[in-house]
């Protein structure tokens, strides 16, 4: 008897951490809603590495998630809906890019704040963006942007060039 009281709170223990941890996942996944957030948007031309979840930071700290992520049919950006910590509040000119932790890291929205006196109001839309960079398209160009295009002086037959030192050239022989 004794046995089975000890098991009964030891299962009770379990399930209570384990709905503690469920309940903090949802939290800081971002479908759940922090008390007091405040959403804004803001559309990207290129949104790549960004979901639902994903940080927005400003100066490396973490002040909210990104909770929706839709395509705008009309001028096809993609729409990030973002909830914001109610301590943080952005002036109506601020900014908003997609960027790295580092050149392999993980995406995040990096918010930086800008000098107006307007504060931005809930469900505003922050309309200064910068989209993600795609840095194995700027890895390809950097490869391969001077391919196949050559010195004039390369082009031509060796004979056919003139010396360096500024003497004549020499007439082509004939067999």
């Amino acid at each position: 008897m004794k046995n089975s009281a000890v098991e009964t709170l030891i299962g009770a223990a379990v399930i209570v951490i384990a709905a503690a941890f469920f309940f903090f996942a949802y939290q800081t996944s971002g479908k759940g809603h922090a008390s007091g957030a405040y959403r804004v948007s803001a559309e990207f031309d290129n949104a790549e590495g960004v979901s639902v979840g994903t940080d927005v930071r400003i100066a490396g700290v973490k002040i909210g998630s990104v909770v929706d992520f839709t395509l705008n049919p009309e001028n096809f950006q993609a729409n990030v809906v973002m909830e914001l910590d109610p301590k943080v509040k952005l002036t109506d000119d601020a900014t908003a890019k997609i960027t790295a932790e580092g050149l392999l890291g993980s995406k995040f929205v990096a918010l930086e704040q800008g000098g107006s006196e307007t504060m931005l109001a809930d469900n505003g839309v922050i309309s200064n963006t910068q989209g993600a960079v795609d840095i194995w398209s700027l890895i390809s160009q950097a490869m391969f942007a001077g391919k196949g295009t050559a010195a004039p002086d390369a082009a031509r037959p060796a004979e056919d060039q003139a010396p360096a030192d500024g003497a004549p050239a020499a007439e082509p022989q004939t067999p």
